[in-house]
């Protein structure tokens, strides 16, 4: 792999684990300066139950006929949303979608296709559990201890063991024709390597949804755990969702060199709500010489902690920009 995001000493260290966690990144074309308008409520169209209402910070969706099927309180949350999501430069998109009702709102630039960064890790993971329970593949010791790093703290070392253990780009076709992932591609150009690879918000919301409606429970099990106790330095993105909404996350985040020079990406794919109700993907491609990993991370965090009612500016943890590449 020619870009290798590489350990430094001040790199933080996830303490379940004992793991140090160099992350990888995302980066896609040439950025439109502008956000993108905010969907339309009419997007989301299918008929919605009441959600909880007794838990604070969850969307408690309840149909109207003057705000939809979502219900004008939590309309009222995605209008705020997308109103903050115009404000940020680059491409940021948001997909959420209602796994009870079908649901799904969009703001921004979610078909946008972008670097992946970490994120891909969760398809990883994904194929891995279901190749091994077919008996296809073998997970021993070592390879479970990587599997835990990887979705932990999105530890490199492991992902690139793992990728290149068990088959490498050969894993691709089924994220694309089974996860659902169809704009995932490799990066003309660049390896054919886990960290070269581009999609959209909508293709992780796919993914998603795939390992929550789709996965063999035991092994859905194992991952919703591991993205809901995920080391600090991926506590943001859609775990700004509140502690109330009891969400996971796989983030992802690095600095990439793209047309018009070098710029940050942050990224992050998860669930919130009563038993992971809510699939929630963002993909943020800031612009170059413009932004920071800091106002990535709030700001990818901040559009979901508006989307569940939490506190903004989101209380997370904004990762060392050491880690990047």
């Amino acid at each position: 792999m020619t870009r290798r995001r590489t350990s430094i000493t001040s790199v933080l260290v996830a303490t379940a684990l004992g793991l140090v966690a160099p992350l990888t990144g995302c980066a896609g074309p040439a950025p439109r300066w502008a956000g993108a308008p905010a969907a339309s409520p009419a997007a989301s169209p299918a008929a919605s139950r009441p959600g909880d209402p007794t838990s604070p910070g969850v969307p408690t969706a309840s149909p109207s006929a003057d705000c939809g099927p979502w219900g004008c309180e939590q309309m009222r949350r995605f209008e705020a949303a997308a109103g903050l999501v115009k404000t940020k430069p680059g491409y940021l998109g948001l997909v959420v979608r209602d796994r009870r009702t079908g649901a799904t709102w969009r703001t921004g630039t979610p078909d946008h296709v972008m670097w992946t960064s970490s994120t891909i890790k969760l398809a990883i993971a994904t194929s891995l559990l279901e190749r091994a329970r077919t008996g296809e593949v073998t997970l021993d010791a070592t390879a479970r201890r990587q599997l835990a790093a990887m979705m932990s703290v999105s530890d490199n070392d492991a992902a690139d063991a793992l990728w290149k253990r068990y088959g490498g780009d050969a894993m691709v076709p089924r994220f694309q024709r089974v996860y659902g992932m169809t704009g995932l591609t490799f990066v003309p150009g660049s390896p054919r390597y886990w960290g070269f690879m581009k999609a959209s918000a909508d293709d992780l919301q796919r993914l998603m949804s795939y390992v929550l409606d789709k996965l063999d429970p035991a092994d859905r099990g194992y991952l919703v755990d591991a993205m809901r106790h995920v080391g600090q330095i991926q506590q943001w993105g859609v775990w700004a969702a509140g502690p109330a909404a009891r969400p996971g996350t796989k983030d992802g985040w690095s600095i990439e060199s793209d047309p018009g020079g070098k710029h940050w990406c942050t990224s992050a794919v998860g669930f919130a709500g009563p038993d992971e109700r809510y699939v929630v993907a963002v993909m943020y491609h800031l612009p170059p010489g413009t932004g920071t990993i800091d106002a990535g991370v709030h700001a990818v965090s901040d559009a979901v902690a508006t989307v569940f009612g939490a506190p903004t500016p989101a209380p997370v943890t904004v990762p060392d920009p050491s880690t990047g590449l």
